[in-house]
C-alpha cells in the first residue's frame, strides 16, 4: 500500500499517456486498411495537455525530494552523528514550471540548515584520558567499575602479607620498611572503604586505612610531637580525605584541601598500583601523603601543573613554624612514556630545630618499549626514578664539613623493569636501588622498644641520627605476580636489602626483654627496665654495672626475605 501512495502520480502521468497516444481500434475491411493513414491532427498531442503533463513530471519530482528529505530527517533524528549530504536546490530549476518548485519543503530546509551551520566546538580531551596508562608503576590496573553513580564512584581495597625473614627475628619484627613490618605471621596491610564524591563541580574523597598502615604510617611524622592535641589518634584512621572543588577552564583546574597522597618516589601508597611490593629506599623513605591543599592544573591533556602548600614532609602538622612548598608536574608526550617531578622547598622538619630547612627533588620517567598484545610476551616497561636533596642550617650543611656543619644530604636511585605475560595474566618485576644519606635524615627508624619519630627528636639510643652519621645501603628484588582479574593480584617477592652499618633486625630482635618499657629514649636494661639514661657509661651502672647490665638490640648488615601477598581492589 505504500508503494501504491508513493508512485499514484507516477501511475497517473503513465495512464494519461497511453490515452492521448492510443490508435484507433475500430473493424477494418481488408483493402481499406491496407491503404487506409492516419491524419498529422489524430498524432499530435494538444498544447495544453503537454504543459499539464510537464508541470506533473515537475509535481512528482518535489513529491519524491519531499519524501527523501523527510526520510534523511527521521534517520538524523534517530542517530544525531549522522553525516548526511545537502539536497540540490530547486531554485535552479525554471519558474516557469511552477512557483511551488522553487522552495524547499520544511523538512528538506532543516536537514540543510543543519548541514550548513558552522561546526559546534569540540569537547576537551580528559586529561591523560586518550591512551591505557594502566601500565604505569605507580597506577592500579583496574578498568571498570562495578557500580558507579552521578554522585558516588566506590573504591574498596584489601591487602593482606605473609612474611618469611630469613633473619629469624625472635619477636618478628622488620625494621627499614614502610610496607612490611611482621615476620612470620599474616597481617592485615590495609583495608580501605570509600571513595569518590563528584557533583556539580564539587569534589571530596575519602580512603580509610584499617590495618597496619594505621599504626606504622602516624609513628614515622615527627611533627604530631608539636604542640597539643593528639593528631596521630585523628588521623590514623584516612589515607585520603579531602574535599575540593573543579572548574571547567583550559582542561580542568582542580583546588582541593585535606589529606592527599604523594607520589614522591614514583611508587603508590597501595601496593595493589605497584610493580613490587618492597619499593627501594627512594619510595619506602620518602612522603607517602601531604596534610595541606594542592591545585592540579591541566594546561593540555598530557600534562598536570601541581602546586602544593602543606604542613610539611609527610606530615599531619608543622613541625616547626613554616610550613612547606612543593609541587609536581607530570608529562605524557607519548601513549608510552611518562615523566614525572616532585619538588620540594622552605620545610622545617625536623622537630625542635627550628632553624633547619630541606629541599628534596624526586624525578622519575617511566618507558613502554614492547606492546604486542597476542603475544605471549605482551608488554615490557621499566621506571627509572633519581632523588637528591640536603638540609641546611641548624648544624648542618649541603655541601660537606663546613662551617654550617657536617654533610647532611640524599642521593638515591632505583630501576624496576616489569615484564607482562599472557595478555597480563601474569606479571614479573625485577629492580633495585641505592641511597646515600649521611645524617639519616630520610632513614626509617628501627622501632626498637618502641621507638617513634617523636621519641627519636629527643633520643635515639641504639641508630642515632646525630649529623654526619653515614648510612649508606642497598637492595634487590624479584616480583611474580597472577593476576586472573583485574580486581586481585596474587604476590610472590624475593627481596634482598645491606646497609654500610648494622641496621636490619637479627635472630635477637629489637624488643627487650618483657616488652616495650615506655622509655624509647633511653638505654633499656637487660630485665628490660629502663635505666632512664642517654649515654651508655652512665646506663650500665644504673642497670647494675657492666656491659652485660644493659640490653642492645640484635642488628644486622643483612637481610633477605620473602614475601606472599593477596590484594584486592575494586
Amino acid at each position: 500500500m505504500r508503494f501504491l501512495m508513493q508512485n499514484r502520480w507516477r501511475a497517473t502521468l503513465c495512464g494519461l499517456v497511453l490515452a492521448v497516444t492510443q490508435l484507433p481500434c475500430f473493424a477494418q475491411t481488408t483493402s481499406e486498411a491496407a491503404n487506409q493513414q492516419n491524419s498529422p491532427a489524430d498524432q499530435q498531442i494538444s498544447p495544453a495537455i503537454l504543459k499539464e503533463l510537464e508541470a506533473m513530471r515537475h509535481r512528482i519530482d518535489e513529491l519524491e525530494a519531499e519524501l527523501k528529505a523527510q526520510k534523511t530527517a527521521q534517520a538524523s533524528a534517530e542517530k544525531p552523528g549522522l553525516v548526511t549530504a545537502a539536497f540540490p536546490s530547486k531554485a535552479t530549476e525554471p519558474d516557469s514550471v511552477n512557483n511551488s518548485s522553487t522552495s524547499y519543503s520544511s523538512q528538506e530546509a532543516a536537514v540543510v540548515t543543519k548541514q550548513t551551520a558552522p561546526p559546534a566546538t569540540p569537547a576537551k580531551a580528559e586529561p591523560f584520558s586518550d591512551a591505557d596508562w594502566t601500565w604505569l608503576n605507580g597506577n592500579p590496573r583496574t578498568k571498570e567499575i562495578f557500580w558507579d553513580s552521578k554522585f558516588f564512584t566506590p573504591e574498596i581495597r584489601a591487602d593482606v602479607n605473609y612474611v618469611s625473614d630469613f633473619n629469624h627475628p625472635t619477636d618478628h619484627s622488620i625494621g627499614g620498611s614502610s610496607e612490611l613490618f611482621r615476620s612470620s605471621e599474616v597481617q592485615l596491610e590495609q583495608l580501605g572503604v570509600g571513595g569518590d564524591f563528584h557533583y556539580d563541580n564539587v569534589r571530596a574523597r575519602l580512603m580509610t586505612q584499617l590495618g597496619m598502615y594505621s599504626a606504622t604510617t602516624p609513628r614515622n611524622d615527627p611533627s604530631v610531637g608539636h604542640g597539643q592535641w593528639d593528631l596521630v589518634s585523628a588521623y590514623r584512621y584516612v589515607s585520603e580525605a579531602y574535599g575540593g572543588y573543579h572548574f571547567n577552564v583550559l582542561h580542568g583546574v582542580n583546588v582541593d584541601a585535606g589529606i592527599f597522597l604523594s607520589y614522591i618516589g614514583l611508587f603508590s601508597y597501595y601496593n595493589f598500583d605497584n610493580w613490587a611490593y618492597q619499593p627501594s629506599y627512594v619510595s619506602s623513605n620518602t612522603p607517602w601523603f601531604f596534610n595541606g591543599v594542592r591545585v592540579q592544573i591541566f594546561p593540555t591533556a598530557h600534562l598536570k601543573i601541581e602546586p602544593w602548600f602543606i604542613n610539611g614532609w609527610q606530615a599531619y602538622a608543622s613541625a616547626n613554624h613554616r610550613p612547606g612548598l612543593g609541587g609536581q608536574i607530570k608529562w605524557t608526550p607519548f601513549p608510552w612514556m611518562n615523566i614525572i617531578s616532585n619538588n620540594y622547598g622552605l620545610g622545617r622538619d625536623d622537630l625542635f630545630i627550628p632553624n633547619r630547612r630541606r629541599i628534596h627533588t624526586d624525578d622519575s620517567i617511566e618507558i613502554k618499549y614492547f606492546d604486542r598484545p597476542d603475544s605471549r610476551l605482551d608488554k615490557m616497561a621499566f621506571s627509572l626514578t633519581a632523588d637528591a636533596g640536603c638540609e641546611y642550617g641548624g648544624g648542618v650543611s649541603c655541601y660537606g664539613n663546613k662551617a654550617g656543619g657536617p654533610k647532611q644530604s640524599f642521593l638515591g636511585i632505583m630501576f624496576y623493569n616489569r615484564f607482562w605475560f599472557h595478555r597480563d595474566l601474569f606479571g614479573l618485576t625485577v629492580g633495585g636501588g641505592k641511597i646515600n644519606n649521611p645524617g639519616r635524615y630520610l632513614v626509617l627508624l628501627p622501632p626498637i622498644n618502641g621507638e617513634t619519630a617523636v621519641t627519636a627528636s629527643t633520643n635515639s639510643p641504639y641508630f642515632t641520627e646525630n649529623p654526619g652519621d653515614p648510612f649508606k645501603a642497598w637492595d634487590s628484588s624479584v616480583t611474580f605476580d597472577y593476576m586472573p582479574k583485574q580486581y586481585i593480584t596474587f604476590r610472590w617477592e624475593y627481596d634482598y636489602r645491606h646497609a654500610n652499618v648494622p641496621y636490619w633486625t637479627g635472630r635477637g630482635g629489637i624488643t627487650p626483654p618483657g616488652g616495650n618499657n615506655g622509655f624509647p629514649q633511653f638505654f633499656a636494661c637487660s630485665n628490660g627496665s629502663s635505666s632512664g639514661q642517654t649515654s651508655l657509661g652512665p646506663a650500665e651502672a644504673a642497670c647494675g654495672g657492666g656491659p652485660s647490665s644493659v640490653f642492645f638490640p640484635d642488628l644486622r648488615r643483612d637481610e633477605s626475605f620473602i614475601d606472599m601477598s593477596i590484594m584486592v581492589k575494586f
